[in-house]
């Protein structure tokens, strides 16, 4: 449950969402027993929602922290994709856009 999350967290993951139109997925950060943030950018303004992790078209597993830096610019996504800080489930195309569009 995304209540494990501090807000700042997600004041930050709600300043990224107009960034996000047109992404047209629905996206899930789980950071295991941190909990889960799911953005919901099917519509025409994303939203975070309290979806499942299973109705994700892409789930984003990551630590809380990496998530942190991640949102704040000081990870870049595909190297936290290569040495293993962030593995991808689901459609990678989806990862893909989503991190072109928080360049």
């Amino acid at each position: 449950m995304r209540e494990a999350f501090v807000d700042d967290i997600l004041d930050t993951v709600k300043e990224k969402l107009p960034q996000l139109r047109g992404l047209n997925a629905v996206v899930a950060f789980d950071c295991g027993d941190d909990g889960h943030i799911v953005v919901d950018a099917t519509g025409d303004e994303p939203v975070i929602s309290d979806d499942d992790l299973s109705d994700a078209d892409c789930i984003l597993k990551i630590k809380k922290a990496n998530l942190e830096k991640l949102i704040a610019g000081k990870l870049d996504p595909m190297l936290a994709f290569t040495l293993g800080k962030l593995k991808i489930k689901g459609s990678m195309g989806v990862a893909a856009k989503l991190s072109s569009m928080l360049d």
